[in-house]
């Protein structure tokens, strides 16, 4: 998520401090950038689960011969009239060429399953996403005036002036948006972040206060973690936790209300990711601020970020026990539920809704769940520009929230992001949540 280039905000990449999107992939961007990566909240980053199954098939039988016929040599021995060799009205490879056609037919036969066992379960689990996107939400599934929006790295390194934090607040001033995700890294890989990085934080979180003293503002830290490759952040290592610890206190010091962590790919079960937010809830609860943190989606089946790890190199997904374990670790939890491998809207909206369920069925009810929204636009693998809309994302959090936890107060919806939001995706926000 962090330092994404401004035109595109992804689920998890690292970078400059431009704008981004989330990584793999993945926003709210890129964990190392302003979320405009593949896997971060940019990041940046759902995807179909597969099932498996077995098929068998019965292994072409022998030529049924008529007796007395032409093809009665085959059987035979070293070629002799009157079907008693193999030269019986055949020529001397007619032995190996039937061979090589059995073996042909094998060989396609066990294509066709090895076909059937990878199409069939995906079909199977598109087919289900389609059908958990059909049902009308219960009333009252709105907003709870506990919404969020990323905001690119320029509203705190100067490109922004108080005109444009006016409009700002005119933008959001009749919406149920409440925290303002301001990029103000990308952490170093050390854990240490440089004051210049923010350097018009205060000026900017002043005009806010001014123009909209309901809205907080928290900074958005972030940064690509060396989990998948030799490269970026290492959390195993003591002084690293311990450097963002620091730049935490320094970064509240400067006057934000709360810190916003995005670090991936940050893979399931981590505990020394755990360990920093016990340490990083200290600090922040002794400030009187928030600590808040993107998340990574939840196995849509039961063990998928091992099998997708161990296919592709990218576990993606956390096991819903580990998203519980850090939910219940910090004040706000934002599900990155975008670049999610959907082809169609209906699937995209019917896995929102799944993951909104998995993700109530974890969040103690004293911390924010937010589920994301994607406010950015690009076509690529991982997401399609016409089945991730927003209006999709939001009815189906309509529906995982009726189904599973209708009555929550303590729940909403994130932008992901402010630079690549179109007036289509605040209208499909507005009429579809916010009412």
């Amino acid at each position: 998520m962090e330092g994404q280039p401004e035109t595109g905000p992804r689920a998890a990449t690292a970078g400059a401090t431009a704008e981004p999107v989330v990584a793999d992939g993945s926003a709210a961007g890129g964990a190392a950038g302003e979320r405009g990566t593949g896997d971060g909240p940019g990041a940046g980053a759902a995807v179909t689960a597969e099932a498996s199954g077995e098929a068998t098939v019965e292994a072409p039988g022998e030529p049924v011969v008529a007796e007395g016929s032409d093809l009665g040599g085959a059987r035979g021995g070293a070629g002799g009239a009157g079907g008693s060799g193999p030269g019986a009205g055949e020529g001397p490879g007619a032995g190996e060429a039937r061979r090589r056609g059995r073996r042909g037919r094998r060989v396609r036969r066990a294509a066709l399953v090895l076909v059937l066992l990878l199409v069939v379960p995906v079909l199977a689990a598109q087919a289900a996403l389609r059908v958990n996107y059909l049902g009308d939400p219960a009333d009252g599934t709105y907003t709870r005036g506990k919404d969020a929006i990323w905001l690119g790295h320029a509203w705190v390194d100067g490109r922004k002036t108080d005109a444009d934090v006016k409009a700002l607040a005119d933008r959001l001033g009749d919406t149920g948006i409440r925290d303002l995700y301001v990029h103000a890294g990308p952490l170093e890989h050390d854990g240490t972040l440089p004051a210049s990085a923010y350097a018009g934080a205060r000026g900017f979180i002043a005009a806010v206060h001014r123009e909209a003293p309901k809205l907080r503002v928290q900074a958005w830290l972030g940064d690509v973690l060396a989990s998948e490759s030799p490269h970026g952040m290492r959390l195993e290592r003591a002084r690293t936790r311990a450097a963002v610890v620091r730049s935490t206190r320094e970064i509240l010091a400067a006057g934000f209300q709360g810190a916003h962590f995005d670090l991936e790919p940050l893979h399931s079960g981590d505990g020394d990711y755990l360990g920093l937010l016990d340490d990083l809830r200290a600090v922040t609860r002794a400030h009187g601020a928030q600590l808040s943190v993107a998340a990574h989606q939840i196995d849509p089946v039961p063990g998928f970020h091992s099998f997708w790890g161990a296919t592709t190199g990218h576990p993606k997904w956390w096991s819903q026990k580990f998203f519980g374990q850090v939910a219940r670790r910090v004040d706000q939890i934002a599900v990155m539920s975008y670049d999610t491998l959907q082809p169609l809207e209906s699937t995209y909206g019917g896995y929102v809704a799944q993951q909104t369920s998995l993700a109530l069925e974890v969040t103690p009810d004293s911390t924010d769940l937010l589920m994301g929204l994607p406010f950015y636009h690009e076509n690529r693998f991982g997401h399609w520009n016409h089945a991730e809309t927003v209006a999709a994302a939001v009815r189906g959090v309509r529906l995982g929230l009726s189904r599973t936890d209708a009555g929550r107060e303590n729940f909403g919806v994130a932008a992901y992001v402010d630079f690549a939001a179109t007036e289509q995706d605040w209208t499909s926000y507005e009429k579809g949540w916010v009412r």
